[in-house]
């Protein structure tokens, strides 16, 4: 890899810092074998039955279908979630658990994506501002219940539509959605994520010296790329790991043009050799 120097500097914030916060966006997840919907062809080349369809990405992750076509919505959402059960975090994730476990004040997370790898991943405080596909909400919404999802619905590959009976809520007993902030999402309930960001910033007010380890988070969707600069502008540092967008203006900053694996792996190497 080049920038070794980057990388030195990189380990050296990580053995200095006194508690570490992982920001990650979807391209943490890509080294685990998950899309991450980048663009319309990463999109169908990940679900080919949509291209057919002439479906894109942000016309089925919206809550719409789920009032005009429920089979196609939770055919999406319900794939999704099996293949979600089914990933395996990559190596990545335990070494980041790794060196936050090591500094004073441990390590948290504040990620957009919904899969729940992180908490698969043995992480204990994580805010997953986005929501998570292994829980469901009403679709009305009726209440501000939240429940973890169980099995289903059966999902016919072929045209990607769930089969009945559709999730429904235990409340009122209309159908239930995944419990995440869809595009242009005026129904989404997020008392579960709001619970879960407090936390994290409450964790984080009480450290000296934040460390931000930002992964895989683009610009079209910034919410993680503005929650790193916001936490770590006083007096932390920010490691940008990015190979698409890894630019950066923080003064004590670290861009990393590198996929997350290989670049943790690298910092690793630096840091077991020290």
């Amino acid at each position: 890899m080049r920038n070794n120097e980057d990388l030195r500097r990189a380990a050296e914030l990580i053995v200095g810092a006194d508690a570490l916060l992982v920001c990650a966006g979807a391209g943490m997840g890509v080294d685990s074998g998950l899309p991450d919907f980048r663009g319309d062809e990463g999109f169908w080349q990940a679900y080919p039955p949509y291209e057919r369809l002439g479906l894109r990405f942000v016309e089925l992750a919206d809550p719409w279908h789920f009032t005009e076509d429920p089979p196609l919505a939770w055919g999406f959402y319900g794939h999704r979630r099996e293949l979600y059960r089914e990933t395996v975090p990559h190596e990545g994730f335990s070494l980041l658990r790794k060196w936050g476990e090591a500094t004073p004040g441990g390590v948290a997370v504040f990620t957009s994506n919904v899969d729940g790898q992180f908490q698969k991943a043995g992480f204990p405080l994580v805010a997953e501002v986005h929501g998570s596909i292994h829980h469901l909400q009403c679709t009305v919404p009726c209440g501000p219940d939240i429940w973890p999802a169980l099995d289903g619905p059966r999902v016919d590959e072929s045209t990607m539509r769930a089969a009945e009976p559709l999730p429904e809520c235990p409340a009122c007993g209309r159908l239930a959605r995944p419990n995440i902030l869809m595009f242009g999402d005026s129904d989404w309930v997020s008392g579960r994520s709001d619970e879960q960001l407090r936390a994290v910033n409450d964790w984080r007010r009480d450290q000296r010296q934040v460390v931000a380890i930002e992964l895989g988070a683009g610009q079209a969707v910034p919410t993680v790329r503005r929650y790193s600069e916001l936490a770590s502008a006083a007096t932390g540092a920010l490691i940008r790991i990015n190979p698409r967008e890894p630019e950066i203006r923080h003064r004590r900053g670290i861009s990393l043009p590198y996929g997350a694996l290989q670049t943790l792996t690298a910092i690793d190497e630096l840091l077991t050799a020290g």
